[in-house]
C-alpha cells in the first residue's frame, strides 16, 4: 500500500492522485487542501500553482512556490473545517509539519477557499493565534537584524499581522 501523504490513511491512488490529475474532483475545501499538501510532498508545482485562486496570480510566484514545495514535509493534521459566508467559501485549519536544518517545525494556518465555475481554489490564509501563543518559543529569526532575516513566502509575516509574508510585507 502506498499511503497518501495527506494523512487520510487511504492509498494515494484512491485519495489525492485522482485530484492531482483532475482538479474538479476536489469536492470540498478540505479535499483541495489535502491534495495541495500532497502535491507539496510529491513536488507537483504545476498543481499547486493551478489551484491558487486566479486573483493570486500564482504563476508570477512559480519560483517561490517551487522553493516552498522543496521543503521536507513530514505530516499533516487537519484541525477543523468551517463553512464560509456562502456555499462557495470554506475554511480549513491545519498543521503541516516540516523539517529544516535538522529541526522539525509546524506551520499552522486557517486557509480560505473559494469555489468558482465548480472548482475550489486556495485564496489566502491566516496564522491562528491562541492563548498558548504567549508562552510559545519565539522564532529565532526574529532576533536577527531585518537585513539578515530570511523569510519564506509561507512564513508568518515578521510584522506580526498573522498573515503569510507573501500576502503582507513580502
Amino acid at each position: 500500500m502506498n499511503l497518501c501523504p495527506c494523512g487520510s490513511l487511504k492509498d494515494y491512488n484512491q485519495c489525492c492522485e485522482p485530484i492531482h490529475n483532475n482538479h474538479s474532483l476536489a469536492n470540498t475545501p478540505e479535499q483541495l487542501m489535502r491534495s495541495r499538501y500532497s502535491a507539496h510532498v510529491k513536488g507537483l508545482v504545476d498543481y499547486v500553482v493551478n489551484t491558487y485562486h486566479p486573483s493570486c496570480h500564482a504563476e508570477n510566484e512559480r519560483e517561490a512556490i517551487a522553493q516552498s514545495i522543496g521543503s521536507d514535509w513530514c505530516g499533516l493534521e487537519v484541525i477543523s473545517t468551517e463553512n464560509g459566508n456562502n456555499q462557495d467559501e470554506g475554511f480549513v485549519t491545519f498543521k503541516a509539519y516540516f523539517k529544516q536544518d535538522g529541526e522539525q517545525y509546524c506551520l499552522e494556518e486557517r486557509s480560505r477557499f473559494l469555489r468558482e465555475h465548480q472548482l475550489w481554489y486556495y485564496i489566502d490564509g491566516i496564522f491562528p493565534q491562541s492563548d498558548d501563543d504567549k508562552d510559545a518559543i519565539i522564532d529565532p529569526r526574529l532576533n536577527q537584524s531585518v537585513s539578515q532575516i530570511k523569510v519564506g513566502r509561507n512564513d508568518p509575516c515578521i510584522c506580526g499581522s498573522g498573515k503569510k509574508y507573501k500576502k503582507c510585507c513580502g
